[in-house]
């Protein structure tokens, strides 16, 4: 599990050493067992070193209401009354899904400023970001933040650096109720499953697992009460995918690109090799008898000196 091999990064075609062959891990956010205590939150800034501004009261419990560039997750919640009028709050804790086909790293135009891992995580080196926000426009989960700071686009990283020394991320570490799990993919998936059947036999029927195929699967997986419809928990996507804009540029703008900036340049060779290099003439001097200049005999010069 523990490994810092990249298998992929982006604006980048070259093919990438050999990797070692590692299980995907993930992390398993059992939604029905969180008490919103932001024991996460909070292990997440210290582990990290973030310090987000004192923000104000807003008269809810979402606190800071969104991410920033040093708040990398967030707990959200919703008050939903079900049709046969039960209350239920529903607590999501928010943060990058570290998808397997992420739309961040498929935008970035900076060679290697987002990497993925073999264990799949997604992580951003700020040494290689230019703050363009293009990874913002990739993610279909409106997870990176742009700093005010240093302009550079932060998120949460999965504690890449524990888990490639073998440690769990600190958000999970923290989580008083164990809504919050990590292990491989498979294991969690397995857990998952079990967890299902639970909520089931207490009445959820549409209890399900989140790992959305739209962008291939995600390395942190929700248990929902509600899975028939995500959007519930505070705008979970129902289908994410990668935007239209991506795929366009990656698919077919790009290699369009390429092929006019071609074809300019093949047709340049081409017009040296039969016309040659274009030469500049410079203007010859006049030859043969000047233009002779005719003074007009009814005009004469004027001396002031001269008495007239």
């Amino acid at each position: 599990m523990a490994s810092q091999d990249i298998i992929a990064r982006s604006a980048t075609t070259t093919p990438m050493p050999s990797v070692r062959q590692m299980d995907d891990v993930a992390k398993l956010i059992d939604v029905s067992k969180c008490i919103g205590c932001k024991a996460c939150q909070v292990a997440c800034s210290e582990w990290n070193e973030l310090r987000d501004e004192v923000g104000h009261n807003h008269g809810v419990y979402d606190n800071p209401m969104d991410l920033t560039a040093e708040s990398w997750t967030v707990m959200r919640f919703t008050e939903y009354e079900s049709d046969a009028g039960n209350l239920e709050w529903l607590i999501r804790k928010d943060g990058c899904m570290h998808c397997a086909e992420p739309g961040c790293l498929a935008a970035c135009p900076s060679p290697g400023a987002i990497v993925k891992y073999a264990n799949g995580i997604v992580d951003f080196n700020q040494d290689k970001c230019i703050g363009c926000g293009y990874c913002i426009t990739g993610c279909p989960f409106n997870i990176p933040r742009i700093s005010q700071k240093d302009h550079k686009a932060y998120k949460c990283s999965l504690c890449s650096d524990r888990v490639s020394v073998g440690l769990e991320p600190a958000c999970v570490k923290t989580c008083p109720t164990g809504a919050i799990v990590f292990g491989s993919k498979e294991d969690m998936k397995e857990h998952a499953a079990e967890r299902i059947v639970d909520l089931k036999s207490r009445g959820f029927e549409n209890a399900g697992l989140y790992d959305p195929q739209g962008v291939g699967g995600t390395h942190v997986m929700y248990v929902l009460h509600h899975a028939d419809r995500p959007s519930l928990y505070a705008g979970l996507p129902d289908d994410p995918g990668i935007s239209p804009m991506v795929s366009l540029w990656k698919g077919v703008t790009k290699p369009l690109a390429l092929l006019g900036m071609g074809l300019v340049a093949l047709f340049g060779f081409f017009h040296y090799v039969r016309v040659g290099p274009n030469r500049v003439e410079e203007d010859e001097a006049p030859q043969g008898d000047a233009t002779v200049h005719k003074v007009d005999p009814s005009v004469r010069e004027f001396d002031p000196k001269s008495p007239s």
